[in-house]
């Protein structure tokens, strides 16, 4: 099976789901998960969404 369409949905998002996290700060990183922090709901990395996970 191909992977033609892997990413397509990035591709579609400003500049490629790329930004800075609001929560730890880095740049450059996708920032595609949603979450709710402080009622607020943000896009934070793959990483902070991995933290807040296991920190609950």
């Amino acid at each position: 099976m191909s992977k033609a369409h892997r990413g397509k949905g990035l591709k579609e998002l400003v500049s490629k789901g790329r930004g800075t996290c609001p929560v730890c700060g880095r740049t450059g990183v996708k920032v595609i998960y949603e979450q709710e922090i402080e009622g607020k709901k943000l896009k934070i990395c793959k990483i902070c969404k991995a933290h807040l996970a296991h920190a609950k």
